[in-house]
């Protein structure tokens, strides 16, 4: 997952306890009865601004200034989405948990915000006629693919023996594939672009026509049988400029770039934050914050 992405339901929780209690809500409502002493709405808002105020309220500033000038459409976020499903397949649902998402909602909020400051720091990034013609020459197009993942070389040219007497992929990758992500689904990795895969993977998988099976091929993971589906098709440069020229701006992301952008945004805003205790939350830099960059949760063909 990107490293710009922060969970924001916590945020929305901290935020919308402190509505409650500033605007016409009995401060002291109670939210937890219990026979040692009552815990109310007050005492709950104290006690998630105290473990998460800060972060919480810098990602909801953010997003109320990004979005009042820089959008960011449902398709983007359903990309960025079915990108993340397709790299994790079956280990979607746990990589929610694990990172701390409640949902999928939960999630695209976080991109949400992610992309808002991606679109406001790339304002003050240039790409050269040069450089987006030289990224369009090594831009290769998504391909989609299967395979079959095996522990050794002889296992490995059996499988492939049988598919070149006939044998369905999808079913020998169910009976012989160690890829648990991609085996129940006869081996379908979805589609995928350069970078997503391990080098040998690849390399290979590249160079094949669509429907052709590979030899094994080995990489860390094991044995690779694979079988290119379908192959997007590269469209010219005047048809991908504007897409090649984002691109190149976001290459050019980093942590202190994104945080001079917001720094400007947050400036031009005139924000005022008013809880004395929250007062300096802007004033401390985002140490992690790395737009375009994928991190931890990126997986690849096993």
């Amino acid at each position: 997952m990107k490293k710009w992405m922060l969970s924001l339901s916590i945020a929305a929780g901290v935020i919308g306890l402190s509505a409650c209690s500033s605007t016409g809500g009995d401060s002291g409502d109670v939210v937890v009865e219990t026979k040692s002493g009552n815990i109310t709405k007050d005492e709950l808002y104290e006690a998630m601004k105290e473990k998460y105020g800060e972060q919480a309220l810098q990602e909801l500033i953010y997003e109320k200034v990004l979005s009042d000038k820089y959008k960011v459409t449902d398709k983007e976020l359903n990309e960025k989405i079915d990108e993340l499903k397709q790299q994790l397949g079956a280990n979607f649902e746990m990589a929610l948990m694990q990172y701390g998402y409640k949902d999928e909602e939960d999630l695209r909020e976080t991109f949400k915000t992610g992309l808002l400051q991606e679109k406001a720091a790339i304002k003050d990034i240039e790409a050269t006629e040069k450089e987006v013609k030289e990224y369009y020459d090594n831009y290769k197009p998504e391909i989609k693919a299967r395979h079959i993942l095996v522990e050794d070389e002889k296992t490995a040219n059996e499988v492939k023996k049988k598919l070149d007497e006939g044998g369905k992929f999808e079913d020998l990758a169910k009976e012989y594939s160690k890829d648990p992500g991609s085996a129940a689904n006869g081996g379908d990795l979805g589609w995928f672009g350069p970078g997503k895969m391990v080098p040998e993977f690849e390399e290979a998988a590249y160079a094949l026509d669509v429907n052709e099976i590979s030899a094994p091929v080995q990489s860390e993971h094991g044995f690779h049988i694979i079988q290119v589906t379908e192959k997007k098709e590269k469209k010219s440069f005047d048809e991908m400029k504007k897409e090649m020229e984002y691109q190149v701006k976001v290459s050019k992301l980093d942590g202190e770039k994104i945080q001079q952008a917001m720094d400007r945004e947050l400036k031009a805003a005139d924000v005022d934050i008013k809880d004395k205790e929250l007062k300096g939350v802007l004033d401390k830099p985002e140490t992690e914050g790395e737009a375009g960059t994928e991190g931890e949760a990126g997986t690849e063909a096993k």
